[in-house]
């Protein structure tokens, strides 16, 4: 048995199609912002409703519809769910050994203004982290970071969501734009230059943005000249790495131009008030206390700093190197090349790959091109982001002298502490790929499509909706970026400016994704506070599209000069 797909499968029409698309999507908003359902009873409800959308009115097979489900909750599990156990199992290592508390010391010693820290961390090393892994590693290992240093938890997840939104798309070595380059036809580097006029707007916007969020307008312009460092920096470099390097070193090049000009800038310039949340006045006023007492702050050598942090720059080494093209396919046991060692590695990758079909449904969904659409259970398990983050946990424990028997009880704890946060992610992707398999999504995304001239308007929507469906801008540009060539060729809009519009709307919807929003809470511990979290980041992620929008539609219109 196959299924067609049929994009306008409810009475023939687009429209109807599309109202019946939206049903489990608005099911979403509404058990998040409204009901406040807890994540995983959410993501599992949606699912459910996906289900009955896709047999019921898009008259997809029911054994397919549950198939698909369980290959998108296969892959929530590995390779995103893998990065979450690892980054927090990371960050439990070091809180267990003590030291993270050497690691806040040095932040404080840099500064204790917690605006400023949110631009080091949330802003700056989580654009690195995006910019080398993706895959929800930045906001995971930033938002423990943060609570760490005494953040709410809710306002480092959020705040990270938020702060992620300028590198995702050159995340993870530039593979959102590289992999669009495929469906398109259009050179990745041409598409490089275009998402680098659109971003680095954002770029230089986000960081003010962040501080206002924390502090108000008032104590924003307080910390202006550090913003401006922060922000002008990522976005100069962002612009001229994008548009001369290519998309694979904008994130990492940005990111950390941005964090030593902020850290080296807050040596010299200090904000005339300190900041601090509210809830921490009780903790000020015991650390006011002990001076009076005359009782000095506890000082590190460079040593011990170094050491403290040595785990997370282990953990930035392996990723990194994860990241490099000839290794990741290497680690996937896909390299062809002569040398010794990266035939070595991919012998071992090639041995812990598995590409099983999936039954039922694998070559059996028939796409309207009359092709039909492979299925497998992609279980890269060295390649993953997450087993490069294992092997930085298990030299992390030779670092801090943990032994054998903390390290494996402070992984128990962190598999059973993350344990619905993980069934949060499968369920939720397991809808992304309900929706796609079934041609929700394509349905949706030919309906904003049908907007004629104010299409270059809407272009950017499509990359928000594929990001919200599907968690990841790569994602996004592949179930839409032809779609929107060849709508922007029959409106009269140029091709390049379509896709990158794609890209550059869809990192606004990454903040709200589902999946981003499961990764979130897992992080900072969190779990079953979803809602909270969606609804805090929700009103931002409709602002910051909507100026991708406006943006497009005045290069579209009247800066088309830049257009490459």
């Amino acid at each position: 048995m196959t299924f067609t797909q049929n994009f306008t499968a409810v009475g023939d029409s687009l429209l109807w199609s599309a109202v019946v698309a939206l049903i489990p999507i608005l099911y979403f908003f509404w058990a998040l912002a409204i009901k406040r359902m807890k994540g995983y009873i959410a993501g599992l409800t949606t699912l459910l409703i996906a289900i009955l959308v896709a047999v019921f009115f898009y008259k997809m097979p029911a054994g397919m519809a549950v198939m698909s489900a369980s290959q998108g909750a296969v892959y929530g599990i590995l390779p995103i769910g893998w990065i979450i156990i690892t980054s927090v199992f990371l960050y439990k290592i070091t809180v267990k050994t003590g030291q993270f508390d050497i690691i806040r010391n040095s932040v404080l010693s840099i500064t204790e203004d917690r605006r400023i820290q949110a631009l080091l961390v949330a802003f700056s090393f989580g654009a690195f982290l995006e910019g080398a892994a993706g895959f929800g590693a930045p906001v995971a290992i930033s938002a423990a970071l943060l609570v760490g240093l005494g953040f709410n938890p809710l306002y480092a997840a959020g705040l990270c969501l938020i702060a992620n939104t300028a590198p995702v798309a050159f995340g993870a070595i530039g593979i959102p734009i590289i992999a669009v380059e495929g469906p398109t036809g259009i050179p990745a580097m041409e598409i490089s230059k275009m998402v680098g006029r659109q971003l680095p707007f954002l770029s230089a916007f986000v960081p003010f943005m962040l501080v206002w969020i924390m502090a108000g307008f008032k104590r924003t312009m307080e910390v202006l000249p550090a913003i401006l460092v922060s922000g002008l920096t990522f976005a100069v470099t962002q612009y001229l790495s994008s548009n001369f390097l290519g998309p694979e070193l904008p994130d990492i090049l940005s990111a950390l131009v941005s964090l030593f000009a902020l850290a080296i800038f807050s040596k010299f310039w200090k904000p005339k008030t300190i900041f601090r949340f509210s809830a921490e006045a009780e903790l000020a006023a015991t650390t006011a206390t002990a001076k009076k007492q005359d009782k000095a702050p506890e000082h590190y050598t460079g040593g011990q700093v170094f050491k403290a942090w040595s785990p997370f720059l282990v953990l930035t080494g392996i990723i990194s190197l994860w990241g490099i093209p000839t290794i990741k396919l290497a680690l996937a046991g896909h390299y062809e090349g002569t040398n010794a060692i990266l035939k070595a590695v991919n012998s071992l990758g090639h041995a812990l790959t598995y590409m099983p079909e999936v039954p039922g449904l694998h070559n059996k969904v028939i796409n309207t091109a009359g092709a039909p659409v492979a299925a497998v259970y992609k279980l890269e398990i060295l390649a993953a982001a997450g087993t490069a983050i294992l092997i930085a946990c298990v030299i992390t424990k030779f670092i801090t002298s943990i032994s054998w028997g903390d390290w494996v009880k402070v992984l128990g704890d962190t598999l059973k502490e993350l344990a619905f946060p993980i069934l949060t992610i499968a369920s939720v992707v397991g809808f992304a790929y309900v929706t796609n398999s079934s041609g929700m999504s394509t349905t949706l995304g030919m309906s904003l499509a049908k907007t004629g001239a104010l299409f270059p308007f809407f272009s950017p929507l499509l990359g928000w909706l594929g990001v919200f469906i599907t968690g990841s801008d790569t994602s996004a540009n592949l179930l839409f970026g032809n779609l929107q060539k060849i709508t922007a060729l029959s409106v009269g809009m140029d091709p390049v400016l379509a896709v990158a519009a794609n890209s550059s709307g869809g990192v606004t919807g990454k903040m709200i994704s589902p999946q981003s929003i499961a990764v979130a809470c897992a992080a900072v511990g969190l779990a079953g506070k979803e809602s909270d979290l969606f609804r805090f980041t929700i009103k931002y992620s409709f602002f910051l599209v909507l100026l991708v929008c406006i943006m497009t539609y005045l290069q579209h219109t009247v800066f088309s000069f830049m257009i490459p």
